[in-house]
């Protein structure tokens, strides 16, 4: 079994605070990051309760921080790495983190991972979404310079839609046979590496 969690310096100095920290605390803090893992862009702690967790926990800012990073980073790669509590439990120790502290990671992972994972399955990565595809056919015959000309082109037409706001963009790409072509054999290597993966 490879593990998820390579013991880097900041793992080590992460480790050792959270060590020290109050086990019936510390599990507090664990169920707070896990509830918000799935929401991107938003801070698990306000600046206040940041704050109060300073105090709390006997830490500064800049050592919270670490404590805070590196527990979500934890939790992430629970996540995508879709590890079993004991698995998660074991690799944690193998850092040198207390068994109390692995075993408040493996417990809200068993209870609240595959929530999250759900979730996060649920939720879009990329910030724009695909929700429309047309096309239009042009044929140009002729131009001042030539006046037998064909020239085929496609133009593609993107609806995206972006979560963060309700308006649709639309986006417009135009290709003549060849760039068609090299596209289509682009997306056909796509499809096969997704069919490939269910």
């Amino acid at each position: 079994m490879t593990s998820m969690i390579k013991e880097t310096q900041s793992i080590k100095e992460a480790v050792t605070f959270i060590n020290e920290i109050d086990v019936n605390k510390f599990s507090r803090l664990i169920s707070r990051i896990i509830q918000k893992l799935h929401l991107k862009g938003e801070r698990t702690f306000s600046e206040e309760e940041e704050q109060k967790l300073q105090s709390a926990l006997s830490l500064n800012k800049q050592v919270l921080n670490l404590v805070l990073e590196t527990s979500a980073f934890i939790l992430e790669q629970a996540v995508y790495q879709n590890v079993k509590p004991a698995s998660l439990q074991q690799q944690l120790e193998a850092v040198h983190l207390n068994p109390d502290k692995a075993e408040v990671f493996s417990q809200i992972w068993a209870t609240t991972g595959p929530e999250l994972v759900e979730k996060l399955k649920q939720s879009i990565f990329a910030p724009s979404k695909l929700e429309y595809v047309g096309w239009r056919l042009n044929l140009q015959m002729a131009q001042s310079s030539q006046a037998r000309l064909k020239s085929p082109s496609a133009v593609l037409q993107l609806g995206l839609h972006n979560e963060d706001s309700e308006v649709q963009e639309n986006v417009f790409i135009e290709f003549n046979h060849q760039e068609l072509l090299e596209f289509y054999n682009k997306l056909e290597i796509v499809q096969g590496q997704l069919d490939s993966l269910t």
